[in-house]
């Protein structure tokens, strides 16, 4: 536990390959980060901010699909500690209705024959007052779900715990073991939704799941699409 650092992720990617699982968890972030750079805002003890290291054989490759796996882990133990309304947002986020409850952030770092991930959560625990004014979109916190909140101590240990059993079943058998159940979670199953491709282009179309390697499958009149990477457009984003 780490009362203030600069980023979890930044500071347990800098370990050596060899050197096995790591956990940081801390208070207050100044230098989090979300997707694509993005800050990560929380005020000092309102968030539960953790990274954990994990080494996989094999190349980064195989590593396909990992933050949608993370995700139905962190889900799965939320859900168990009382918030049963939390849902998948494609590819990274935690959702409590149509708000943001938290996100995923992965990153890798590989050597011949090995790649280290470290798997970045962050979970807003307490309402933090116009945070959703000043992001433009609805923020969700956990004290909203659960009554009485549990401690941040235990709310880490038991996210901790489950992901640790996510990526032992996830370097089993892929993505293929979570497929289903991240399916069964993600709130926009069914429905007609609006995509930014890494490339720009704009993808419509009704949200059919996700493909073997974690691509958005997205259906519209042209057929199926497969989405590698991009950004789901909120209603009335141009």
């Amino acid at each position: 536990m780490r009362a203030r650092c600069g980023s979890t992720n930044s500071e347990l990617l800098v370990r050596e390959t060899g050197s096995g699982a790591a956990v940081l968890v801390t208070d207050e972030q100044t230098a989090g980060r979300g997707r694509r750079g993005r800050r990560w805002y929380a005020s000092p003890g309102s968030a539960l901010m953790f990274s954990l290291r994990w080494e996989f054989a094999g190349p980064v490759a195989r590593l396909r699909g990992l933050s949608l796996a993370a995700g139905v882990g962190i889900a799965n133990a939320l859900r168990a500690l009382g918030a049963s309304g939390v849902a998948l947002k494609w590819p990274n986020d935690l959702l409590a209705g149509s708000a943001k409850l938290g996100g995923v952030l992965i990153e890798t770092r590989a050597s011949v024959g090995r790649v280290a991930a470290v798997i970045g959560v962050g979970i807003n625990c307490r309402a933090q007052p116009g945070l959703d004014a000043r992001l433009g979109r609805g923020v969700a916190a956990l004290e909203e779900l659960i009554t009485p909140l549990p401690s941040r101590n235990l709310i880490a240990a038991q996210l901790v715990a489950e992901l640790a059993r996510t990526l032992r079943a996830f370097d089993a058998g892929g993505l293929a073991s979570f497929r289903g159940a991240w399916e069964a979670m993600h709130a926009q199953q069914g429905e007609r939704m609006r995509v930014r491709t890494a490339g720009g282009r704009i993808v419509a179309g009704v949200a059919e799941g996700i493909a073997a390697d974690g691509a958005l499958l997205l259906r519209n009149r042209r057929g199926l699409h497969a989405i590698a990477s991009g950004t789901v457009m909120r209603a009335g984003t141009a």
